[in-house]
């Protein structure tokens, strides 16, 4: 193993690969509890494509498994080491490469954190639509790894929709660039969607080209409704689908969220509901839109239903959603969840992890991308236990299963890691698991590219 590294060493600068164990510590696991990390061989802290590629051309050599890793905030283990891996970390490739104004794109290296491309963009009036929760530690590599969603997707769609081409680095070394800086562009096969979503199991991705878009000339409105019962919420979104709104934000949150919230910042929010949406509109006719959600919300049943105009408020209620996962963590130990249900289901859909939540004797507190039908129940359970309780994963599987019957998705944003992959093939079915492999051995022959990742 020492000559191994040795050679490693000797293509690389001298300080990128590290084996001191406490270090190495630290980029072991992601925030996935239920992934067990394996122990690394060493970590290569890359700064450049060149080292990436260098990397990936000693481990084909001597068929050593590697995990890439950018912040490490995967909810499904896909950044969790395997042993013997190396961890390449491409956290310090963090050049915002280029921002043109006038075709509105900007290329960023994986390791730049997504609000500070946002903010970047923001210098020109222009934003970075993805926005995932974790968007102020998460980065750019990470959410094209997983196809990363966020709040704004409801309206700007998810990571896929805002890349136009990839920088990508092959197992063995080879430097892939795909996509186009053009708005249309059909030559070839899209190997950029192929690589989005594809969890570092098929190559590694060092830049992305990205579209972004005008930014809004001031805060959007924001409504505010609260319900007696999160069915009626969920009834409320698809209420104001129906009418053809188009928000730019729809989030809901369960009275288990809210109550989690209050014990923690005492904001009276589970005193006054048991279900409370948010939502925004940037249009230009976002007053006239907000009003028409809010009388929406009201007819379906809500007690508190108001449109908040200024910045400071609205801007107060989005931090009020962020606040819902590390609230809910410290009840215990949270399994965050990630099902999507076609839109009109969503109802259905809460109805079902309330029952599952009941059956099994689980706390899931849920929040949603409600304007997706994207869902995160959290099972919390106790500190101090070893691993995951039984009856945590008896109600997760009856969730995932209801997903499925109700015609959605085993994951809607956060990628199937290691986490779910005893579920895919009761939604992809066989034919297309079979093409899984087939596209994996193609660009992964020797199967060192996050093993045991998806497949």
């Amino acid at each position: 193993m020492t000559d191994d590294l040795d050679g490693l060493r000797a293509v690389l600068p001298a300080g990128r690969v590290i084996t001191d164990p406490d270090v190495m510590d630290g980029y072991r696991r992601d925030q996935t509890v239920a992934a067990r990390p394996g122990e690394p061989r060493c970590v290569v802290a890359a700064r450049a494509t060149a080292e990436v590629a260098a990397t990936l051309a000693w481990a084909q050599r001597h068929r050593v498994p590697v995990v890439p890793r950018g912040g490490g905030t995967s909810l499904a283990g896909g950044a969790a080491a395997v042993d013997g891996c190396v961890i390449l970390s491409l956290a310090r490739m963090t050049a915002v490469r280029e921002i043109n104004p006038a075709d509105e794109i900007a290329v960023a290296e994986a390791g730049v954190i997504t609000a500070d491309l946002d903010r970047a963009a923001a210098e020109h009036g222009l934003m970075y639509p993805p926005d995932p929760s974790s968007f102020e530690i998460s980065t750019i590599g990470g959410n094209l790894a997983t196809n990363a969603g966020g709040l704004r997707c409801v309206k700007y769609g998810v990571t896929r929709d805002a890349v136009l081409g990839l920088e990508v680095v092959l197992a063995g070394g080879r430097t892939l660039r795909t996509g186009r800086r053009t708005v249309k562009g059909v030559t070839g096969y899209d190997l950029t969607g192929l690589f989005v979503g594809s969890e570092g199991t098929l190559g590694v991705i060092t830049s992305a080209t990205v579209r972004l878009r005008p930014r809004p000339a001031s805060d959007p409105p924001t409504i505010v409704a609260g319900f007696p019962a999160l069915a009626d919420a969920a009834r409320a979104v698809t209420a104001i689908l129906a009418a053809r709104v188009r928000p730019s934000l729809l989030e809901l949150m369960d009275a288990a969220t809210l109550q989690a919230i209050d014990d923690w910042k005492h904001l009276g929010l589970a005193d006054a509901t048991q279900a409370l949406l948010i939502a925004q509109d940037d249009g230009e006719a976002a007053g006239r839109q907000a009003e028409l959600m809010r009388q929406l919300c009201a007819r379906e049943g809500a007690t508190l239903a108001e449109v908040f105009t200024g910045q400071a408020e609205s801007r107060q209620w989005l931090e009020v959603r962020r606040l819902a996962y590390p609230a809910v963590e410290r009840l215990g130990v949270p399994l965050v969840e990630d099902v999507c249900v076609p839109r009109t289901r969503l109802p259905e859909m809460v109805a079902r992890i309330e029952r599952a939540a009941r059956r099994h004797g689980v706390l899931i507190a849920t929040v949603a991308h409600a304007g997706d039908g994207n869902l995160h129940p959290v099972f919390v359970f106790d500190r101090g236990q070893p691993e995951v309780p039984p009856a945590v994963w008896v109600a997760a599987d009856e969730v995932f299963r209801a997903a499925l019957e109700l015609g959605g998705t085993l994951t809607g944003e956060h990628g199937v890691g290691v986490i779910k992959r005893r579920w895919l093939a009761a939604e992809l079915g066989p034919d297309a698991i079979a093409v899984h492999h087939m596209i994996k051995d193609a660009l992964d022959p020797a199967g060192i590219m996050n093993p045991g990742k998806v497949l």
